[in-house]
């Protein structure tokens, strides 16, 4: 059930019979067809215990499910627009970011200390995104919100990749994260995040940072 992308801030969803996706609510823009839209309580693929995981985890976000037979438009807030295909590996982001995916994905949470230890979790609490984060796994599209759009960078083994900790949209692949800082803890105190911290991933995939440092 791909998804189309009509400019940089919409995407265009085709809708058949027997399938469902899931959006931000309040994203839906225009649709064409029969098609209905319904508040999701099930917590997606992955059900109740999934959904009650990222709640106790602060990382639900309201979704509704989208169903039927027609075409249905999808943008929010103005903000940027970017079409991630998954082909079995794990997509990392943050719950705020989802626009719409396929419901054939099966949703989850990670806590940020399981990728870097302690600094996984100092990185949570620099970037603002918290202790945990949202996971979305399986073949399908994910379309993914950023501010000033977004740019794709690929990691390779030994090619680790550098990126501002505000400009972080998300990854996928086999990929570790790190939180990294050429001050030490006692300069550190009383700064914000500025470029004194690096997030480092390296392994074998891709991340996507936006031309920004403004949450969403």
């Amino acid at each position: 059930m791909p998804f189309r992308e009509i400019g940089s801030k919409m995407v265009e969803a085709r809708v058949a019979p027997g399938q469902r996706m899931f959006s931000q609510r309040g994203a839906m823009i225009a649709y064409k067809g029969e098609v209905s839209f319904t508040p999701n309580i099930q917590g997606g693929q992955g059900g109740i215990g999934s959904m009650i995981g990222r709640r106790l985890a602060g990382e639900a976000a309201p979704l509704m499910t989208v169903e039927g037979d027609g075409t249905v438009l999808f943008g929010h807030g103005g903000h940027h627009v970017e079409v991630i295909e998954l082909s079995g590996d794990t997509l990392y982001v943050e719950a705020d970011r989802l626009l719409a995916f396929d419901g054939t994905l099966e949703q989850g949470t990670m806590f940020m200390g399981s990728q870097g230890g302690v600094m996984g979790m100092v990185r949570g609490q620099v970037t603002g995104q918290g202790l945990f984060t949202t996971t979305l796994k399986g073949h399908g599209s994910v379309a993914v919100m950023a501010h000033g759009g977004v740019l794709r960078l690929p990691i390779a083994p030994g090619r680790p990749v550098h990126v501002d900790p505000q400009a972080y949209v998300a990854h996928h692949g086999d990929v570790r994260n790190k939180l990294s800082t050429a001050l030490g803890w006692r300069d550190m105190v009383g700064r914000g995040s500025g470029e004194a911290f690096q997030l480092e991933l390296s392994g074998q995939g891709e991340v996507f940072v936006q031309a920004s440092e403004e949450k969403l």
